[in-house]
């Protein structure tokens, strides 16, 4: 009689299978028989019906096989938990029947629970109650599973307590593990101990590369994930499409089209497979970073577009203020019945804001509740830059004192903007107290509320705001502004020295502040809160971020190439009117990207025809 030999397959959820080779005829084993059969079954099976249908026959024979409750149960958790066509609640009530899973039923219910449609701390919460009360001890795939689900959630000071598990159970230098840790704190931003375990990683794969690069493109740090992209091709890692959608997210979230540019030929030409995720992305970036008429071309190409990619492509055409094209392509995406979701209609909202259609803003609000979008706050944010745009400022306050869900910071700034322009002090007020209690360290705050009584005559209560922010400390913090040239971005903030090139920029400045002059321009100091002088406001203007980036464009680059500019907040009215005047007198297209939309600047004139 020939020797038996133990054979095992282990599985990355933690089970294993044991089967037998042996030389002399296999012996008949009914409990063998079933679980192999309850395998098959759970293998081929094609939906949760029938899933219910094998639970019931197991049910049935486990009276003939007790020793094999725990083998199909944690068949019927691995496939309820994971499936795409299993049910997350169904393993939760097949898990509580088991009262002492196994390591595979664990790593099951915390991977599935950490892919559910809205995810929470529920995977967080499973692995504290396996460590917690001595269930079993992790293995790496644990570990992954759970840094996967604090990274979804943004979990990192409980990620950070896992990052402890892993050491104290010796898993740092699993591959798993190592990428999972990358991943977790890359997403949760923080860069530094993302780099700091991607440095100690011997061997990187690709995922490890792509979670270090999409945490730059997360942060807005361009020049990093680029280079890191340049260092992942020296070492021979070909990236794939999930790495080229961080890479080009990277460059639209900075503006850099001629790294966005390089980017895309780089995709056409190593064969990357573009999938409609990567155009989404692509048709993102282009319009972010200015490039309108590009970012459509690429959208009409694609063979096939879901919601987000209609989506990114209307509230692309509203922020670049081309309301007709937006409001038609959303037509065309009805009629190809593809249903919109919040993303559409913020970009309808937008749209409908950037060009004072407030009957048909109200009528895509009404369409939205109809369709069964439930309005976020940014919808409804949406709703009130619109009413408050159209001088309609106290409709607006009406409306925020019937919204569903509490208002927020942003919101009640809007209403201070609309009370500010139409001078409408009395509810400016009660605008700003409520703004106040929510964020009364914020120094914008104070300055609309200082330009708000400013532009009613209220300089009593101009000071008293001006000594309010001295004794609570509070500055004004400088806007950035960024302008890529030959492939590097350049940042700078109001009355930035630091640039290399500071001289030819200052020299700059100063013919363009004589040009404009000469043009007949009167600087509007009223956005400079600083108990100063008129010379001294007009020189602070002179030295506001964007006109820094823009001078260093004049500079550095001829015609008829464009000037294209990021700002990190909504452009002041002086800069808005003196860039149009650079655009006539220089004979340079001018694109700024601010806050809240795209001004493009042509001869004089700007898109959002003073709208904005």
């Amino acid at each position: 009689m020939g020797m038996d030999k133990l054979k095992s397959k282990a599985y990355p959820e933690g089970g294993f299978q044991i089967f037998f080779t042996s030389t002399a005829p296999p012996q008949p084993d009914p409990k063998h028989a079933f679980e192999e059969q309850v395998t098959n079954l759970i293998q081929k099976c094609p939906n949760m019906r029938t899933l219910r249908q094998i639970h019931a026959h197991v049910l049935k024979h486990l009276s003939f096989f007790p020793t094999s409750k725990y083998f199909s149960l944690n068949k019927l958790i691995g496939f309820s938990a994971l499936s795409p066509s299993g049910d997350i609640h169904y393993a939760r009530r097949v898990f509580a029947q088991m009262p002492n899973p196994n390591l595979f039923s664990w790593n099951s219910m915390i991977r599935g629970c950490s892919l559910i449609k809205n995810p929470s701390k529920e995977p967080i919460g499973l692995y504290k109650s396996m460590v917690g009360h001595g269930f079993a001890n992790p293995n790496s795939f644990t570990l992954a599973f759970v840094l996967k689900a604090c990274s979804v959630v943004e979990a990192l000071c409980e990620g950070r307590q896992v990052h402890a598990h892993v050491c104290k159970y010796g898993f740092g230098s699993s591959e798993f593990v190592q990428t999972g840790l990358v991943n977790f704190y890359a997403k949760c931003e923080d860069l530094r101990d993302a780099r700091r375990v991607f440095d100690e990683i011997p061997e990187r794969n690709l995922i490890a590369w792509s979670a270090m690069i999409s945490g730059y493109s997360r942060i807005g740090s361009v020049n990093e994930s680029l280079g890191l992209f340049r260092e992942m091709r020296v070492v021979g890692i070909r990236p794939d499409e999930v790495t080229m959608v961080s890479v080009i997210s990277a460059c639209a979230k900075a503006g850099a089209l001629d790294l966005g540019r390089w980017v895309h030929a780089f995709i056409d030409k190593s064969g990357v497979n573009v999938d409609m995720e990567l155009n989404t992305a692509l048709v993102d970036m282009y319009t972010k970073c200015g490039c309108i008429e590009k970012a459509r071309r690429i959208f009409d190409d694609m063979g096939e577009k879901d919601t987000m990619a209609w989506s990114s492509m209307i509230v692309g055409l509203a922020i670049h203020g081309m309301v007709d094209d937006a409001l038609d392509l959303y037509s065309m995406m009805e009629e190809a019945k593809v249903k919109p979701n919040k993303v559409t209609f913020i970009g309808l909202l937008l749209a409908c804001a950037h060009s004072g259609l407030v009957s048909e803003g109200r009528r895509f609000w009404s369409s939205m509740r109809e369709l069964g979008v439930d309005p976020a706050i940014e919808h409804y944010g949406c709703m009130v830059d619109l009413l408050c745009r159209a001088g309609l400022t106290e409709e607006a306050y009406k409306f925020v004192k019937t919204m569903h869900i509490s208002p927020n910071s942003v919101i009640w700034r809007t209403l201070l903007v609309g009370c500010r322009n139409n001078k409408i002090l009395d509810i400016g007020e009660i605008v700003a107290e409520q703004l106040l209690e929510l964020e009364p360290l914020n120094a914008e705050n104070y300055v609309l509320l200082s330009n708000m009584y400013a532009s009613c005559s209220q300089w009593e209560k101009v000071s008293l705001m001006r000594k309010k922010m001295k004794e609570n400390d509070i500055k004004v913090f400088p806007g950035c502004s960024s302008i890529e040239i030959d492939g590097f971005v350049h940042k700078f903030v109001m009355g930035d020295c630091s640039h290399p090139e500071i001289k030819g920029i200052r020299m700059m400045l100063n013919d363009m502040n004589k040009r404009v002059q000469l043009a007949g321009h009167k600087p509007s100091t009223s956005a400079v809160l600083h108990d100063v002088g008129e010379g001294e406001k007009e020189n602070a203007l002179c030295e506001h971020s964007e006109r820094l980036a823009i001078a260093l464009g004049l500079l550095k680059t001829k015609p008829p190439t464009v000037i294209r500019v990021v700002k990190n907040l909504r452009a002041c009215v002086d800069c808005h009117e003196i860039t149009k005047i650079i655009s006539e007198v220089y004979d340079r297209e001018i694109i700024v990207r601010d806050r809240v939309r795209f001004h493009r600047f042509v001869k004089g004139s700007c898109s959002c025809k003073d709208y904005w």
